[in-house]
């Protein structure tokens, strides 16, 4: 059933492109030109790019992209293993993010000072 809603969500996106495409077919063009550029082989794999999209789309909380970027790490050969270490990294993100606003941001707001002051 999850991949029924995958599939849909994602079908849903992609009709929605169509829809866009009818009446600005030139941005669609491009943004399809730019991604395509974005994730071609070079410095990083076509998978190693489809793991950091995967991540960015989870601390984003993008549920089409997170079902998209998934589905392309495993066809560009992505493992299970894989695919679960970058979910880590994108947790890790997340978690450092509040914690590093919660030891700058809201000790400042706390103490009423700079964060460099505070030490």
């Amino acid at each position: 059933m999850l991949n029924n809603t995958m599939d849909d969500k994602v079908d849903a996106y992609k009709v929605g492109v169509g829809l866009m495409n009818e009446s600005l077919p030139n941005v669609v063009e491009a943004y399809d030109q730019f991604t395509a550029e974005c994730f071609a082989d070079r410095a990083l794999s076509g998978k190693h790019k489809q793991l950091v999209a995967l991540g960015i789309a989870l601390f984003a909380n993008n549920e089409i992209c997170t079902y998209y970027h998934v589905t392309e790490a495993i066809s560009k050969g992505a493992s299970p293993n894989e695919i679960m270490d970058a979910v880590a990294v994108a947790a890790a993100v997340g978690g450092g993010h509040a914690f590093s606003q919660g030891v700058t941001r809201v000790q400042q707001a706390l103490s009423g000072k700079p964060a460099s002051n505070l030490v």
